[in-house]
């Protein structure tokens, strides 16, 4: 591992420690100005570099305290070029702290604390001097506390925008990540659907078939042995479906091709046989111009009838049902009724039928609607609309 990543993450674990860093520099370059003399080096002032020390304890805490700290630093620091006017360098410790105050605190305080430490900073060097206030020297010190300061403020606007910058890539992670469980909450519901369809209708048939095969079995043996065949077709059909269904989730498109072992409106009049076999007459009846169609909006309008269908079988105790594909110049109209009544109905349902048709429709941009029939019985209309014939030339 890099022996700088390392150590930056050391830093990160023991603030105390970084915050007292810069003290170092500070001592020494102070310690070494004090030896650089107008023509030889010398021995250094030890009294100003003890109190350079000195004030520099205070950066210990200036993560925790900045404004605090840059009071006490600056402070040191003005006495120390009071007490050693000669000393050439500003208060580095105070220089410091207003780039830890600049970097941490907010901008009004910063530039306040930058424009009261710059004016005493030249203040007292023009006092000690007997120099002007916009003297070179005077303004050098005024500079210095600007440039700390407009440094800090520099670092923490990088900061804040490396901040938004990741920020914004998070929430644009989350949103693809909450984009994707839509999909596969999407993606769940559809396949249920489709089970649901597949299994309802087929299982429905099945049982009707048996029962109709136990009850004649030793009264009426061929009409039994008819029964069992029809059961056996169903379930064979079951199957395909399912394979079919299975089939799609392992496709790596949903282009109309591949939807080909899915039944169609044209497969409506064996779906009707099913049924008439277990003992519901159907009429299928078609009416307009047959118009192309998509292959999701054909596959719903045939999940649409065949639910129909189920529930009137399951539910609603009928004897007689009836489609209408009725054709429009811009839409599909699906009607399916049967001369049930109330009072016949078999067993519970658990909605999921209806849920599903309305579920289907809306997936193609049709509707649905179902109740009591004008003429009794129930009824399920589905409008689902047609694509759009291109423009002769």
């Amino acid at each position: 591992m890099d022996v700088r990543m390392v150590w930056r993450r050391w830093l990160a674990g023991h603030d105390r420690v970084r915050d007292a860093l810069p003290a170092v520099p500070v001592v020494v370059v102070v310690t070494a100005t004090t030896a650089v003399g107008e023509s030889s080096w010398h021995e250094p002032r030890w009294q100003a570099a003890a109190w350079t020390a000195v004030s520099c304890l205070p950066l210990v805490v200036r993560s925790r305290w900045p404004l605090v700290v840059t009071v006490v630093t600056l402070a040191a620091g003005l006495a120390l070029m009071a007490w050693a006017p000669d000393l050439a360098l500003v208060p580095a410790a105070g220089l410091v702290a207003l780039y830890t105050l600049a970097v941490l605190g907010s901008r009004r305080t910063a530039w306040t604390a930058c424009l009261l430490a710059s004016v005493a900073l030249a203040g007292v060097h023009a006092a000690t001097h007997a120099e002007s206030l916009v003297a070179g020297s005077a303004l050098l010190r005024f500079d210095f506390a600007i440039a700390a300061t407009a440094l800090g403020r520099a670092v923490r606007n990088r900061r804040d925008h490396l901040a938004r910058a990741r920020e914004r890539a998070e929430r644009a992670e989350s949103m693809q990540e909450e984009e994707a469980r839509r999909r596969v909450t999407e993606e769940r519901v559809r396949i249920a659907r489709d089970l649901h369809d597949v299994v309802a209708h087929h299982v429905t048939l099945v049982n009707a078939q048996a029962g109709v095969a136990h009850h004649l079995l030793r009264a009426d043996p061929d009409r039994a042995f008819e029964a069992l065949a029809h059961i056996k077709e169903n379930s064979r059909a079951a199957l395909d479906e399912l394979r079919a269904t299975v089939g799609l989730l392992r496709q790596p498109d949903d282009a109309p091709g591949t939807r080909a072992p899915i039944p169609r409106l044209a497969d409506l009049d064996r779906l009707a046989d099913g049924f008439r076999a277990s003992g519901l007459s159907v009429e299928v009846t078609r009416t307009g111009v047959p118009a192309p169609q998509t292959a999701a909006t054909e596959l719903t309008a045939y999940r649409i009838v065949q639910e129909a269908l189920t529930n009137t079988h399951k539910h609603a105790g009928a004897t007689r049902a009836a489609v209408l594909l009725a054709y429009g110049p811009h839409a599909l109209r699906v009607t399916v009724t049967d001369d049930g009544s109330p009072g016949a109905v078999r067993g519970a349902g658990t909605g999921h039928g209806l849920i599903g048709m309305r579920e289907r429709a809306t997936a193609v941009g049709g509707t649905v609607s179902a109740g009591p029939g004008p003429e009794g019985g129930f009824r399920v209309v589905a409008d689902l609309p047609l694509p759009l014939a291109p423009a002769s030339v």
